[in-house]
């Protein structure tokens, strides 16, 4: 599972693809310790937090929430990412990973 519930909301793990022809969800991903991230593409490069930008956005986007409730709290220079987002229910986020919102 790429997310878990957090104390009031889910924290989740990325993998984040910048400078991509465009911002999309890419699937699962993987690592070493078979720890499962979510796969997202954004277009921004990743120089002066420009790729973490449009991350937050794309998230609040999708999961229809305002950006303050969403915060990077690892990996901000690293492409696997934790983010904890606040309010945030696990339904809605299996919802967004499997294309249904």
């Amino acid at each position: 599972m790429f997310f878990e519930k957090k104390d009031n909301g889910c924290l989740l793990r990325v993998r984040l693809t910048p400078n991509s022809s465009c911002c999309r969800l890419n699937g699962l991903f993987y690592d070493e310790h078979n720890q499962a991230y979510l796969k997202i593409s954004v277009v921004s490069v990743p120089e002066n937090g420009k790729a973490n930008k449009e991350l937050i956005d794309f998230l609040a986007k999708m999961l229809n929430m305002p950006k303050s409730a969403i915060t990077i709290i690892g990996g901000a220079q690293n492409r696997l990412k934790k983010i904890y987002i606040a309010g945030a229910d696990e339904t809605r986020i299996s919802q967004m990973a499997e294309g249904q919102i």
